[in-house]
């Protein structure tokens, strides 16, 4: 989910989304509600990620992405979810719900 910036109404973002067979959900313009929950991920990665320690260069920084989304996504607590990862949101079967 992004909000409706130019960088991601862009051609180049549309093929590298659709390279990777993933669907692109925008923010509605003007709703705090959505625009928000980009803005708090925004904030988040630049002071946990991005910006948490010295990269040598850009290829390092891009290593400690994929790491640090998988750690977002399944571990670190989140206030807004009581504590839980955003993971917990889903069900174990994300066609039906009926795993147990």
């Amino acid at each position: 989910m992004t909000d409706n910036g130019s960088a991601y109404r862009s051609r180049a973002f549309a093929a590298a989304i659709q390279a990777d067979d993933l669907r692109h959900l925008r923010t509605r313009p003007y709703t705090p509600r959505t625009d928000g929950k980009a803005e708090r991920f925004i904030q988040s990665s630049l002071r946990e990620w991005a910006y948490a320690r010295p990269f040598a260069n850009s290829a390092e920084r891009s290593l400690a992405m994929l790491p640090w989304i998988g750690a977002y996504n399944y571990t670190r607590p989140h206030t807004a979810l009581g504590g839980k990862p955003p993971i917990s949101r889903l069900t174990k079967d994300n066609l039906l719900g009926n795993d147990t």
